[in-house]
């Protein structure tokens, strides 16, 4: 079975980093697409990153010029940069992978809490 964990969540104070990763495991075919969302405490999942297998990103307005993402296409994962952060960025942040056929894989999320 194709698992998506992601990993680098956790605790930090309003200003500093973190660096959340997405391994794969099982077999993933014709990956197009990488993502990042998030969903803070009584609210929706939003989307903050993604990156086309050519390397196009798209950034949420509130994470320009602060959060980066990048993908490494040998190994199939993806990562978020997370610099200058701040207490709204608190939230559950998932992995979103789409493959061949519009197959959507979604990890089961990793904990990121950034303190005031």
């Amino acid at each position: 079975q194709v698992r998506l964990v992601e990993s680098g969540g956790g605790l930090v104070q309003a200003g500093g980093s973190l660096r959340l990763s997405c391994a794969a495991s099982g077999r993933i075919v014709s990956i197009t697409d990488m993502g990042w969302y998030r969903q803070a405490p009584g609210k929706q999942r939003e989307l903050v990153a993604t990156i086309t297998s050519g390397g196009s990103t798209n950034y949420a307005d509130s994470v320009k010029g602060r959060f980066t993402i990048a993908r490494d296409n040998a190994k199939n994962n993806v990562y978020l940069q997370m610099n200058n952060l701040k207490p709204e960025d608190t939230g559950v942040y998932y992995c979103n992978y789409v493959a061949a056929g519009r197959f959507n894989y979604w990890g089961q999320g990793t904990q990121v809490t950034v303190s005031s």
